[in-house]
């Protein structure tokens, strides 16, 4: 079973930043494409942002953080983040990342419902 853990939420006033990270233990993130996602309550799942394996590095974002939300790797570090500017109340939910072999998916997708293993969650609010 993959092992992720989110890390870098917290309370922010809107137009601040935050930089999420997600971690992975007993594997190399490499070779998975990973995908960002959220979900604030009352709500579903919502596909912030994606980046696939090394290998080619392709990357997605949803309509809703073009231009604001940054996704990245860093292999040395074993470790995907999620760099978010100008963040709006709307921005509000816990945000997961979540993996899927490279082997079982050609390229990271913003659909929540292909990948298999995610982490805890970290909390982000936006709030003045």
């Amino acid at each position: 079973q993959l092992q992720l853990v989110e890390s870098g939420g917290g309370l922010v006033q809107p137009g601040g930043s935050l930089r999420l990270s997600c971690a992975a233990s007993g594997f190399t993130l490499n070779y998975y494409h990973i995908l960002w996602f959220r979900q604030a309550p009352g709500k579903e799942r919502e596909g912030v942002s994606c980046i696939s394996s090394s290998s080619s590095g392709t990357t997605d974002y949803a309509d809703s953080v073009k231009g604001r939300f940054t996704i990245s790797r860093d292999n040395a570090k074993n470790a995907v983040y999620l760099q978010m500017n100008g963040l709006k109340p709307e921005d509000t939910a816990v945000y997961y990342c979540a993996a899927k072999s490279r082997l079982l998916l050609s390229v990271c997708v913003l659909s929540t419902g292909r990948y298999d293993s995610w982490g805890q969650g970290t909390q982000v609010t936006v709030s003045s």
